[in-house]
């Protein structure tokens, strides 16, 4: 199946299961286990049916954590990921992504949590199809790269092109996915 083809139905069986399960994802404890005081987490506000990653970010702030969300103004500029607290307002930037004002300090990013249409059991990834992640991995790529999802969004296998980096984990609702 070709990636528009698997975006479609990946949406489909998200836009299904959220439309009964709408809660936020739960921090599990290997995630944790990864937040430092002084680290910088991105997160970012759910767009539709995105699994929503606010107890996640909430956690990082617990422990210390700066969180960035990520910044985009062009299609062909990369996302930049600029500081942000909950006492900040949002904007509203292309596709209606809620973010930081363009003003704010970019942050280079220790841990990214990241949206996603469907993942796999190697943990490989498929996005929205702009390729603003894929960049922002290719440009950190010491970053643990850790995918927000709900189960549903778990396929067989996906196409991998040469520009693709598979995640370091998944977070679901059922819990923490990570390669043995």
């Amino acid at each position: 199946m070709n990636k528009p083809t698997l975006r479609a139905h990946a949406r489909a069986a998200r836009d299904a299961f959220f439309a009964s399960s709408p809660a936020p994802i739960a921090a599990p404890a290997e995630f944790l286990e990864h937040l430092r005081a002084g680290l910088t987490v991105t997160s970012y506000v759910p767009l539709g049916s995105e699994a929503d990653p606010v107890l996640l970010a909430r956690a990082a702030v617990e422990a210390g954590c700066l969180i960035a969300l990520p910044h985009v103004t062009t299609r062909s500029a990369p996302m930049r990921f600029l500081a942000w607290d909950a006492a900040d307002d949002l904007h509203v930037g292309p596709m209606g992504l809620q973010q930081p004002h363009h003003e704010a300090p970019a942050l280079a990013p220790d841990i990214i949590l990241t949206p996603l249409l469907a993942f796999d059991a190697k943990l490989d990834r498929l996005g929205q199809g702009a390729g603003y992640y894929d960049r922002a991995f290719a440009e950190f790529p010491g970053a643990l790269r850790i995918g927000v999802a709900w189960a549903v969004q778990q396929v067989d296998s996906l196409p991998v092109d040469a520009w693709d980096m598979p995640l370091h984990a998944v977070i679901t609702e059922s819990g923490w996915i990570s390669r043995p």
